[in-house]
């Protein structure tokens, strides 16, 4: 019987466990440039047999959010690089999330004070994080959008391949492409974002022409072994919304089906919230979902995530619905979850007050388990 804690190769990397650390956005790294901090905080969680860094922009125009990281400027690279080595150090393996934020940004932290871009000019009813002169943080509404003309979405898949390359060369295992939680993928793919009338408009298939476009690019340059992506079929995140969910994401799974990914990695539910959240009328099939990206020949190893407890990864895993197991705010507030998970010993609760933006205070210095026995 398979377990939570045996190895795995996935595409062309060999984890160590099926233990993945998901995306945690943090703020971080101030000037989108990674530090040591950074590189501390991603070692202490090295025994995870995946880690996947936190949404990191791939150009100026597609940040969101104040001290997030970046991937397009020497400096972010070189701080990525302590990153990466200080994980490789500890015997870990570690991918970077691919993001552009699209529609969920405000003009102060665009390129030139623009308007952020997004598939149509609908504006998003949701807020995004920006830091003030003293170093404290607030949330703000997000800005109007623009829409993309016809030819920049061909120089933003142009970025993607050019951010896939950098990530390798800082020292990566792979890239996760993030076509999740309303962001600039996921707003093309989504009918309550995307009211184009070209062809990444009206039908689903048009719709889903830009993230197709995405993953070809990046695989084309980096390998789709060391490719995974990130999807979130119901969530309602970002003020995403789609009523023909389970028909829109089966034919993006079929289509993924034809590379030979490394994970994709699938949010159940809505995001940090119901597992059993729905957009239109059924119940999203989440074993439809999987059964049709086999059919359709997919052979990536599937990562699921959100809401999973200590037996419910267990169980999955066990009983072959799962291949990996993605936990997020457990991982915030203890370093050493997999020995915890292992030991079924209790876990450390994380001090939301410091999510976002600040120093080593719910970062860095959460205690590890032999430190509490001691």
């Amino acid at each position: 019987m398979t377990s939570l804690f045996d190895p795995i190769t996935i595409g062309d990397i060999p984890l160590a466990n099926r233990i993945v650390m998901a995306p945690l956005t943090r703020n971080r790294s101030p000037k989108a440039v990674p530090n040591a901090l950074n590189a501390a905080y991603y070692a202490q969680r090295a025994t995870a047999g995946l880690l996947i860094t936190e949404a990191t922009a791939i150009t100026h125009q597609g940040q969101g959010y104040a001290d997030v990281p970046g991937l397009y400027t020497q400096e972010a690279l070189d701080g990525w690089r302590q990153v990466t080595d200080a994980v490789h150090a500890a015997g870990g393996r570690i991918v970077v999330q691919l993001w552009h934020v699209g529609r969920i940004s405000h003009t102060s932290l665009q390129p030139n004070g623009g308007k952020p871009v997004s598939a149509s000019a609908i504006q998003a009813k949701s807020k995004t994080f920006l830091v003030n002169e003293d170093g404290s943080g607030r949330f703000v509404e997000t800005s109007e959008p623009r829409a993309l003309e016809r030819a920049e979405i061909a120089d933003i898949v142009e970025d993607y391949r050019k951010a896939a390359r950098a990530a390798l060369d800082a020292g990566f295992d792979g890239v996760e492409i993030h076509a999740a939680n309303g962001y600039l993928i996921d707003q093309f793919l989504r009918s309550g974002s995307n009211i184009r009338t070209d062809e990444y408009g009206g039908s689903i298939e048009n719709r889903a022409r830009f993230l197709f476009e995405v993953v070809d690019a990046v695989t084309r340059e980096i390998g789709a072994g060391r490719t995974g992506i990130r999807i979130s079929p119901v969530t309602p995140a970002n003020d995403s919304s789609d009523p023909d969910a389970q028909a829109l994401f089966t034919h993006a799974v079929e289509g993924l089906a034809k590379y030979k990914l490394a994970y994709i990695h699938i949010i159940e539910g809505a995001t940090g919230g119901p597992r059993d959240f729905q957009q239109g009328d059924a119940p999203f099939d989440y074993k439809a979902l999987h059964g049709a990206y086999e059919k359709a020949g997919g052979a990536a190893a599937w990562m699921t995530n959100n809401g999973y407890d200590r037996d419910l990864a267990l169980t999955s895993v066990e009983e072959g619905k799962t291949d990996l197991v993605a936990f997020g705010k457990a991982f915030i507030a203890n370093p050493d979850l997999v020995q915890r998970l292992k030991d079924n010993a209790p876990l450390n609760t994380p001090d939301q007050a410091t999510f976002y933006g600040g120093g080593t205070r719910g970062y860095t210095d959460y205690p590890l388990l032999d430190q509490q026995a001691a």
